[in-house]
């Protein structure tokens, strides 16, 4: 499911007073007004043009994307001509990123990355407006994985989701062995930041609105859906591969 903020929708009261109210009146306006309506119904449709056909699916979203321009240097796991790619676009401060990552995701790698089936690519999705910690968090990522260590931090930091800060990030580091110097400095200024913002833009271009929102083989698979939603996708691009 993807993660939106919630909107709710305002209920009006729109009862009348009844007392005093002459039983021949309401009636007599709601013929006046019904004829008023029935006249502008029948105009409408004298003088309206015909209705344009639909529009086809936009590409990018139901009709899917081209793999190829999903990918970018972004962090992997898996053999690069797997006849499958699968490309996740994610939030850490994510909840429903952090249930994928620990449940789905593991299988998925289990069963198809480790297997030579799949290729897995990760890449970011910052939805700063709703989450503060999003786009840091993702640099901070981005540092590991320069010094080689993504996908340990990837975990932690999904692990670890109620803990975001700065300097929590910085103590993690620490604790998977990185240079905390070096991963500091790169934290500090920021070295990634366009990098995550461009995984972003790629998203939004190719139809991303929510997270976590996945491609296999370039068709969507919105949301932290169950394993076997995924099963499906990447038997049916495996069989389309042939």
């Amino acid at each position: 499911m993807e993660e939106n903020q919630d909107a709710r929708e305002a209920g009006e009261d729109v009862s009348g007073k009844r007392d005093g109210v002459n039983p021949y009146v309401i009636p007599v306006s709601i013929l006046i007004a019904g004829g008023l309506i029935a006249g502008a119904v029948l105009y409408a449709n004298r003088s309206a043009p015909p209705a344009p056909p639909a529009q086809k699916a936009a590409v990018g979203a139901a009709a899917g994307v081209s793999a190829a321009d999903l990918v970018d240097d972004d962090p992997a796991l898996g053999d690069p001509s797997a006849p499958v790619t699968i490309v996740e676009f994610a939030d850490f401060q994510c909840p429903f990123c952090a249930r994928f990552a620990l449940t789905t995701k593991k299988d998925i790698i289990e069963q198809y990355v480790k297997t030579g089936k799949a290729r897995f690519v990760y890449r970011d999705f910052p939805l700063s407006s709703i989450h503060a910690e999003a786009q840091k968090a993702a640099e901070a990522a981005e540092c590991a994985d320069a010094q080689g260590k993504f996908w340990e931090y990837h975990d932690l930091l999904y692990e670890r989701q109620a803990e975001l800060s700065v300097a929590k990030y910085k103590e993690w580091a620490g604790a998977l062995g990185l240079n905390q110097a070096a991963f500091s400095q790169c934290l500090d200024s920021g070295a990634y930041a366009a990098e995550v913002q461009k995984d972003f833009a790629d998203g939004q271009a190719a139809g991303v609105r929510g997270t976590p929102g996945s491609f296999v083989n370039g068709k969507s698979v919105e949301g932290a859906q169950p394993f076997a939603a995924f099963q499906a996708a990447i038997e049916e691009a495996l069989k389309n591969a042939q």
